[in-house]
């Protein structure tokens, strides 16, 4: 056993953890993005810093901090590198994943595990394929089955499985060592952008699982809260914060090479000497950044109140304050997907033609966003919105709300 052990840090601290990691990704990012290689370097640099741990217990040698924080993290991570700020949200909504829907006693088994071994999560949770099945086996259940995304597994040590037990419609989670015969990672994840996210197929075959770590299962039952429905918005949260740190990382790579390197055009009839001094420039720049800080203060709204219900006792979450939230979430997604596609657009009308040069790789933030965002189309986000604006209607619960 590995324990990585640091000092309690505050917010502050930890947000300052994870500009030194961003810093470090900064340097090669357009590199690693063209090589497209699992980062398992990556995913090192994050144990090394402590983040990994970021939500896990003091006591086992945890950060012990708030969603609120971890959202900011992985905002801060994803502005140098979409594809790792995307691991590390994942990875903690996966920790959090007993806390959603397990007993107190598999919650505890769980944190200690992770936080004690610096353990990094993956998940084979895709809603949109069929659901992985379940037989069981005495005191064992084991799954099988194929999904087409299993984001961040192949880098992680632990994989959260899904599925369906057979001849009856309950679901199932449990949480396996990703290094086993039984899993197969196919490698297979060739996309535009988020390409360092290992976000290919796997197949699952005779992983076998003891009842006993059945998440949320006791005597083979499954105890419902509003609490374990939680995971949705979570997520969703978690898209919109590595979205809003991609859109701030492309508006801050391309006013660093428009003060640097863009040229002022010299055939507008009111010449400049520098491209700095273009209306139109300063334009654009003022209008996208009061997007962006717009749109930072609607997530950053949604996430201090999601963390707080996040850290209540699970037993107080209503229905209503549930609704309430995945609605405030969903405002958030919408704006901070418009915004960052319309940064990673116009920042070639401010950087000028050299900009397009691949070398420096300005083509990625749009690249990135625009593959993830399309993980549910923002219309429905939308919907959801309106609906309750004008009808005062709360959204139901499902694998997308």
């Amino acid at each position: 056993m590995t324990t990585t052990e640091h000092p309690v840090k505050s917010a502050a601290e930890w947000l300052s953890a994870a500009k030194e990691v961003a810093a470090k990704l900064a340097v090669d990012a357009v590199e690693r993005d063209k090589a497209n290689e699992a980062p398992f370097a990556e995913v090192q640099l994050l144990k090394d810093a402590g983040l990994v741990t970021l939500l896990g217990p003091v006591e086992h040698g945890g950060g012990g901090q708030s969603w609120e924080t971890a959202y900011q993290v992985t905002r801060e991570v994803a502005r140098a590198d979409g594809s790792i700020g995307q691991l590390l949200g994942y990875h903690y909504l996966w920790a959090w994943a007993a806390r959603l829907v397990a007993t107190d006693e598999q919650v505890s088994a769980v944190e200690e595990l992770y936080t004690n071994n610096n353990f990094f999560f993956g998940g084979a949770v895709n809603p949109r394929d069929s659901d992985l099945s379940i037989r069981e086996e005495g005191d064992e259940i084991v799954y099988n089955g194929h999904k087409s995304f299993s984001t961040g597994s192949r880098v992680s040590d632990l994989t959260v499985l899904e599925g369906i037990l057979e001849c009856t419609e309950d679901h199932v989670f449990a949480i396996v060592p990703s290094n086993q015969d039984g899993i197969v990672f196919h490698k297979d994840w060739d996309n535009i952008g988020q390409r360092l996210t290992e976000s290919g197929s796997v197949t699952i075959t005779d992983v076998r699982v003891p009842w006993a770590s059945a998440a949320g299962y006791v005597d083979k039952k499954f105890r419902p809260l509003t609490y374990n429905t939680l995971n949705v918005p979570a997520i969703q949260l978690v898209f919109t914060n590595f979205y809003l740190g991609i859109a701030q990382g492309a508006l801050e790579t391309a006013l660093d090479y428009t003060s640097e390197q863009t040229r002022a055009w010299p055939y507008g009839g009111d010449n400049k000497d520098s491209a700095t001094e273009e209306w139109y420039i300063l334009d654009a720049y003022g209008d996208l950044q009061a997007k962006l800080w717009a749109a930072q203060a609607l997530t950053d709204k949604a996430g201090a109140a999601i963390s707080a219900v996040l850290h209540a006792p699970r037993g107080e979450l209503t229905a209503e304050a549930r609704g309430e939230i995945a609605v405030l979430v969903a405002a958030a997604k919408q704006r901070v997907i418009e915004t960052g596609l319309e940064i990673g657009t116009r920042i070639f009308e401010l950087t000028g033609a050299r900009a397009s040069a691949s070398k420096y790789g300005l083509d990625r933030f749009w690249r990135n966003l625009r593959t993830h965002s399309l993980h549910d189309p923002i219309a429905y986000k939308r919907r959801e919105v309106g609906a309750y604006a004008l009808l005062g209607q709360l959204p139901e619960p499902t694998w997308y709300t």
